[in-house]
């Protein structure tokens, strides 16, 4: 069994090959913390929920694993190891993940607590007695922690017959999950040492690590130490905004600058990445790109954090600003898949241009637009959502893998798929349940929320590969399946396991759900059990404005294990009295979006409410309210409307309401030691409150900005869109210029310097053919705290008002500590 081991160089190598290494994958904590209660609240047994996340954890293509342990679980006050339930299911993980071929990164200790999200819950362990930022200088708690440790890489895994220190999947150990250290670097520094002693001194021989992106006052110790390899983390666009995040983000994953990459002995560690995570969305593009830039920075081992159980993943609560899992996100579980090849493919240190060019990479693409990845080489090809991307050599493929339709695959579902070539004309398919979110998945969570449902209709699915040529046989291995045989390429199925036959072929094998494949069984199939309401949900959102004069066109999505008779629009107005009332009939688009087109005669007033009645195997059901009925019952009261405002096309486009009662921007500062507080006020120059802001900063340095996401108004504002000129602010401002202009959808800004009046309240007017290229802040703060905060465009793009997605309001430099700044009305006219 070949192990890892570290050149002079600083390089992960294998022993037999010589070989450089590259390692991908996830954290995931079952064993610990709130995955192993929210489990055991559900009555879910813990090492059944291991073996089917470790199925899809291989089923993504990682190779790497990395967990931090939660010492608080497993230890004592004196930091004895703990053998209890929570240490037999980290073995049992270690041994089902080896079965798999994945390498383990262990991270010995948290030094925290095991409640979050929940309380902790004290368990007399060695860290709950000391705080976090002391537990490493305190004399007595490091003699605790060296024995924890010792103990720990000495302890024997009962299902591998390994001790963790001689387990050769194991890389190697990490000392502790992101050090608080508040002492000097020289204590720092006499702890690592201490620390790697007492490893040594327990039998060790494999690489330890220890984290440098924390701290970084504490580099030098980090580097004057015997350490082999080096752990840093990426978040990028921040984490818990408590919603999800909208936009493109890749300039914020252009770069991984290491400013102390010039430090004696940086060269010749290891770089890890322990934990890394584009938070708080749902897209499918990013995870490539961050694999990409790692791979150019020279990162080796790259885990994200974290992926979730499938078994508690409808709701999201282990990590609220984190959502990773095959069943529930697929898109982005396909973007994974990419991104690991990304790892193993790129060769470390390569550089590429930068954004834009370098959304195309190697074998790889990604779009913010289309928010998709692509990996296309001969023998594999996999899309992370619907593409038109055509494969280089179909003939040559031997594995597909997809979430949407592709030129190779139609599918009219919503999860992820899987097409493996076991022989010459002979094929595996998996096939993932449907899923439809009902709730936003980074609000704050709860075990009795669901943020995603899941289906098993029956949906239809083309399959265009030459070596099944224009007809097969599908075989139901698990899971249920239709094919007319004079359909040739298109059949009806639900999710399972399938095996499609060329027509007449005999195979060279013969193949069974029991037959050996992939370090398991043909068969193997993990899904979450079906979840969608035997009574319909209705899901919408209302557009803010619609623009009169034109034909507007809504979407809905219908979530429901049955099909609906019908779907009816009826607008405010309609009385059970009227003999004649005006609806419109929805119209099916896939299993479960619908549209309608409301006719321009339709939307003559200023205001469109209106409500959807579901027509469902002989009953009725009206949305918003959500309730039985319809509105031309005579004993039925319409509680909810959607809602639009209605305006003339040649109307300003409103950006911000004077009076709106919600804080209208996100508001961020650089550095965030500065801080900002707003407050709604009456103003002295209308009737309407403004939003009242006051500064706080410390640094001369120090920037405030506004940032409001306005593309939802813009896409349905075209007309007015075409023939806007100026950018109007009603502010008042005593903090000398302003930078004000939009963020595209290329992810770059434009703007202007202006010099509002200190003195009086005013109307500033900004015409849009005098905003110029500027570098665009990475707002939220990335972490680790060192990376840039500005991306400078190396790629001059003209501005598009079309492509306007965020509106930006900046301070310059402001070098007094208190300031004030009063906002109003923005508009575009």
């Amino acid at each position: 069994m070949p192990t890892i081991f570290v050149d002079k160089a600083g390089v992960m190598r294998w022993s037999d090959s010589k070989a450089e290494a590259s390692f991908y994958g996830a954290n995931y904590t079952v064993p610990f913390a709130h995955a192993y209660r929210a489990l055991s609240y559900k009555g879910i047994n813990h090492k059944e929920a291991i073996d089917r996340d470790v199925y899809h954890l291989a089923r993504l293509g990682f190779n790497a694993y990395r967990i931090h342990i939660w010492d608080v679980e497993i230890s004592d006050g004196e930091g004895n190891l703990v053998e209890n339930e929570h240490l037999d299911l980290l073995d049992y993980l270690f041994a089902k993940l080896q079965e798999k071929n994945m390498r383990i990164l262990i991270t010995t200790m948290t030094n925290f607590g095991n409640g979050y999200p929940e309380r902790n819950q004290q368990t007399g362990a060695f860290s709950y007695m000391y705080d976090k930022c002391d537990i490493h200088a305190n004399p007595q708690a490091v003699e605790a922690q060296k024995r924890y440790v010792s103990q720990l890489l000495c302890h024997v895994n009962p299902y591998t017959g390994y001790s963790y220190q001689e387990d050769p999947y194991v890389v190697g150990f990490e000392i502790n999950n992101e050090p608080c250290h508040s002492v000097s670097p020289k204590v720092t520094e006499n702890y690592i040492q201490s620390m790697l002693e007492a490893m040594k001194k327990a039998g060790n021989k494999k690489p330890v690590f220890y984290n440098v992106s924390h701290n970084k006052d504490h580099v030098s110790a980090y580097f004057n130490s015997n350490i082999q390899g080096t752990t840093y983390q990426w978040y990028p666009m921040g984490l818990v905004a408590g919603r999800t995040r909208q936009g493109n983000f890749l300039p914020h994953v252009d770069n991984y600058a290491i400013p102390f990459s010039d430090v004696k002995g940086f060269a010749d560690k290891v770089k890890a990445v322990y934990e890394y995570d584009p938070a708080d969305n749902l897209y499918s593009y990013i995870h490539p790109a961050m694999s990409r830039t790692f791979r150019s920075a020279g990162f080796q081992w790259i885990t994200q954090f974290a992926y979730d159980p499938m078994d508690i993943a409808a709701y999201n609560t282990e990590y609220q600003t984190h959502y990773l899992n095959l069943a529930y996100t697929p898109a982005k579980a396909i973007s994974m898949l990419i991104a690991a090849e990304v790892a193993y493919r790129i060769p470390r240190g390569k550089q590429f241009p930068g954004y834009p060019q370098d959304t195309v990479f190697g074998d790889f693409s990604v779009s913010y637009v289309q928010d998709l990845a692509v990996m296309n080489t001969a023998e594999k090809y996999y899309y992370s959502n619907e593409t038109s991307v055509k494969p280089v050599s179909p003939e040559q493929l031997k594995q597909v893998a997809g979430h949407g339709s592709s030129p190779l695959i139609r599918y009219t579902g919503s999860g992820a798929y899987f097409l493996d070539r076991l022989e010459e004309g002979v094929w595996r398919l998996e096939l993932m349940p449907d899923v439809e979110q009902v709730a936003d998945p980074f609000a704050k969570p709860s075990l009795q929320r669901e943020a995603m449902k899941i289906g098993y209709t029956v949906q239809h699915m083309d399959v265009r590969l030459p070596d099944l040529e224009q007809d097969f046989d599908v075989e139901c291995v698990k899971g249920y399946v239709e094919k007319n045989p004079s359909e040739k390429t298109l059949f009806r199925v639900k999710p399972g396991v399938y095996l499609l036959r060329r027509t007449g072929l005999e195979a060279a094998q013969h193949w069974t759900a029991d037959s050996d494949w992939n370090l398991g069984k043909l068969g193997e199939f993990y899904a979450p059990a079906a979840s969608l309401f035997v009574e319909p949900v209705l899901t919408h959102v209302a557009a803010p404005v619609l623009e009169k004069g034109r034909t507007q066109r809504l979407h809905f999505r219908l979530l429901s294990d049955q099909q609906p008779d019908s779907l009816i629009l009826q607008t405010d107005g309609i009385s059970f009295w009227k003999d004649n009332n005006p609806y419109y009939k929805l119209v099916q688009m896939d299993r479960y979006g619908y549209t309608v087109d409301l006719p321009a005669h339709a939307l003559e007033s200023d205001l469109l409410r209106y409500t959807v009645t579901v027509f469902v195997a002989g009953k009725r059901f009206t949305f918003p309210d959500n309730r039985v009925g319809t509105p031309l019952d005579w004993d039925y009261e319409v509680e909810h409307y959607w809602s639009s405002k209605l305006v003339d096309i040649h109307a300003a486009i409103v950006l911000v309401e004077a009076g709106s009662e919600q804080v209208p921007f996100e508001h961020y500062a650089i550095p965030e030691t500065a801080y900002l507080t707003a407050k709604r006020a009456q103003d002295n120059y209308s009737e309407m409150p403004t939003w009242n802001y006051s500064f706080h900063g410390i640094d001369s340095l120090t920037r405030f900005f506004w940032l409001k996401d306005i593309r939802s108004t813009l896409l349905h504002r075209p007309k007015g869109l075409q023939e806007v000129k100026e950018l109007c602010l009603q502010l008042e401002s005593g903090t000398g210029p302003l930078e004000i202009g939009f963020v595209t959808t290329q992810g770059y800004t434009y703007s202007k310097i202006v010099n509002p009046d200190s003195a009086n309240a005013t109307v500033l007017r900004i015409s849009l053919d005098d905003l110029e290229l500027k570098p665009t802040a990475l707002l939220p703060a990335p972490y680790p705290a060192f990376l840039e905060r500005y991306f400078q465009p190396k790629v001059s793009v003209p501005f598009r008002k079309e492509q306007i997605e965020k509106l930006l309001i900046a301070t310059t430099e402001v070098a007094v500590e208190e300031m004030k700044f009063r906002i109003g009305g923005i508009w575009m006219e």
